[in-house]
């Protein structure tokens, strides 16, 4: 079985999905479709524009979920379709793009989503205030106790959490500024092979963001959502869900909770999913699943090249 995987924020780059544009009408037709939603050239950015530009956070997220769905519609394009995956997922806002490759969600919805959800994740915290760090060389369960430490040790009301559990020794810590780099050190102190903060500009995925949930609560009350052509393993709970309505609160549970990835990939293994194929920008999620289920097949797929190697 097959499972169809979309990146996140990280993944994005200068000239990302020009060539699918160039060689599918129907994946230029996203970037049209995802910049008369925006009422701007997005992807006048993407393609030529300076990378701080599309770093942040409420430009990346759209143009990466247009560059996911570019892929998607090239794909396609090429005869594949939905129902040659048993799952879909994404990580963070890549949970968008799934949704939008599943037919749940519209092109033109979740551009507009996803361009409110980085305003209002950059919006909730004042710059320099929060931020995130990755631990890697510590597994999970050892990441919630160094947070827990850190905030406690950084003072009263300080906030430390592990947002990101990516695989088994990468997870990715969120929170107060302070108790965020007491986390560094102690995860160092601990053993970690390496703990450094991230070049990010808010502290996604802690209950910092909840004035952004409440954003995206407000925001996702008006769109509609059809259930997925197949169940879509979301972040927060690492199983499979179809309901409309659910998959409409996990959303907005999502943004101050965990992105529990090294679950939702073992969690689709288990299922007997055998082979990951990362639709979009980049090839991280790639190099996490291998860390996770180490006898599944990974596709990165993210330019013409990639499409026509999948026809050989």
């Amino acid at each position: 079985m097959r499972a169809f995987v979309f990146p996140g924020q990280g993944a994005q780059s200068i000239g990302m999905g020009r060539e699918l544009a160039e060689a599918y009408p129907a994946a230029r037709a996203v970037f049209d479709e995802v910049d008369a939603a925006l009422g701007e050239k997005l992807s006048d950015l993407i393609w030529q524009g300076e990378a701080d530009a599309l770093t942040l956070t409420a430009n990346a997220q759209p143009a990466l979920m247009a560059t996911s769905l570019a892929a998607w519609r090239a794909l396609e394009a090429e005869g594949f379709g939905i129902t040659d995956a048993g799952f879909v997922a994404g990580h963070s806002l890549g949970e968008y793009s799934a949704l939008a490759a599943a037919g749940s969600l519209g092109v033109a919805d979740t551009a507009r989503l996803l361009r409110l959800r980085g305003q209002a994740m950059q919006a909730a915290v004042p710059v320099g205030e929060g931020a995130m760090a990755a631990l890697l060389g510590l597994d999970h369960a050892a990441a919630v106790e160094v947070a827990a430490e850190a905030a406690a040790e950084a003072g009263p009301g300080q906030v430390c959490q592990a947002a990101n559990d990516n695989d088994p020794a990468q997870v990715v810590v969120s929170g107060h500024r302070a108790a965020v780099e007491r986390a560094v050190a102690l995860a160092k102190a601990r053993g970690a092979r390496r703990a450094v903060i991230l070049p990010v500009s808010a502290p996604f995925h802690c209950v910092l963001m909840q004035p952004a949930a409440e954003a995206m609560a407000e925001a996702l009350a008006d769109v509609a959502i059809l259930p997925p052509g197949v169940p879509l393993v979301a972040n927060v709970r690492a199983e499979a869900v179809t309901d409309p309505e659910i998959i409409r609160a996990l959303l907005v549970e999502q943004v101050t909770g965990a992105v529990r990835w090294r679950e939702s990939v073992g969690w689709m293994a288990a299922q007997g999913v055998t082979s990951f194929w990362e639709i979009g920008a980049g090839k991280a999620l790639s190099g996490m699943i291998r860390r996770i289920a180490r006898e599944a097949e990974t596709r990165a797929i993210g330019t013409p090249a990639d499409i026509m190697a999948l026809k050989g």
